[in-house]
């Protein structure tokens, strides 16, 4: 269910959070936001608070118990992982409802923020590029690698503000179209390319070699140039654009793989390659 699990930080209090990729929402652990809420740092008597409260709930015929999911969580007693009760937004805005609690409102504003990040990220990538060369310089990447990341997503960003400037305001429709493009220049949903490449937790396009990423960046930039040309407007119209542009690189792709004698999508991650860290100077990025 989920694809990124994180520990988020609300007032220096510890809440473990999962964003599920198919629904595009994030899951927040109910023990966790109780502990919150309750001003209990023990994690015991958090979760003992939270099960009184279910079956409060549950006597009082409220359905919300049965709309919590459960997700394999780390536990922060012994780092484990069990299932934990989880909620989404709307849940967990009606569970903090049924807390007394000064920090109820000002933990929803916090939900609301990090859910709204989340999806302004996906939509706007320019609003985390200085996050990400930082992220990327921490973790060893190459500043050649990092060079032609952000490239990517500055493409990527030029891709987006066409299809919002066509319409396209949704998430879902933003997730579809991207799925389109990726499955008709490699064969594959990013889905499915993630699975290719063993991934789970971590980031695709951060794990493409060179030609992934080139061809990846063809289709984007086709397409934009595509939809700046004839303005499609809907959905069904921006679908038929970003398949066009994806079908460029799709082109390009066999094209090369024909003079290789290869297939240029590679299970390979990036993430195996990166040297450790305090091997690799860090000089910024106008010095290269």
């Amino acid at each position: 269910m989920s694809d990124v699990e994180k520990i988020q930080l609300f007032e220096q209090e510890k809440i473990r959070t999962a964003w599920d990729e198919e629904k595009q929402e994030w899951f927040f652990s109910i023990v966790d936001v109780c502990g919150v809420l309750s001003g209990s740092k023990d994690y015991n008597t958090a979760r003992k608070y939270w099960n009184k409260l279910k079956e409060r709930l549950v006597a009082e015929g409220n359905e919300l118990v049965t709309k919590c999911h459960q997700l394999k969580m780390v536990s922060p007693k012994d780092g484990k992982r069990y299932k934990t009760d989880v909620a989404d937004l709307r849940g967990m805005f009606r569970i903090i409802e049924s807390i007394p609690s000064k920090k109820a409102e000002p933990i929803k504003a916090w939900m609301a923020s990090v859910a709204a990040e989340r999806i302004n990220q996906a939509i706007d990538p320019e609003r985390s590029i200085d996050q990400a060369v930082a992220d990327y310089r921490r973790l060893g990447y190459s500043e050649a690698w990092i060079t032609r990341r952000i490239k990517t997503i500055e493409i990527r960003k030029g891709l987006t503000d066409e299809w919002k400037r066509g319409g396209v305001t949704r998430e879902v429709d933003f997730a579809f179209l991207t799925d389109l493009m990726s499955k008709t220049w490699s064969g594959m949903t990013t889905r499915e390319y993630k699975k290719y490449k063993g991934l789970t937790k971590e980031n695709l396009r951060d794990n493409m070699t060179n030609m992934e990423l080139l061809l990846n960046a063809l289709a984007e930039e086709t397409a934009t140039e595509i939809s700046k040309q004839r303005n499609p407007g809907g959905l069904s119209e921006n679908a038929s654009v970003a398949k066009e542009g994806a079908e460029v690189a799709k082109s390009a792709r066999e094209d090369v793989e024909k003079r290789i004698g290869r297939s240029v999508i590679s299970s390979e991650r990036a993430i195996d390659h990166i040297q450790s860290p305090e091997e690799i100077p860090f000089p910024k990025l106008d010095e290269q």
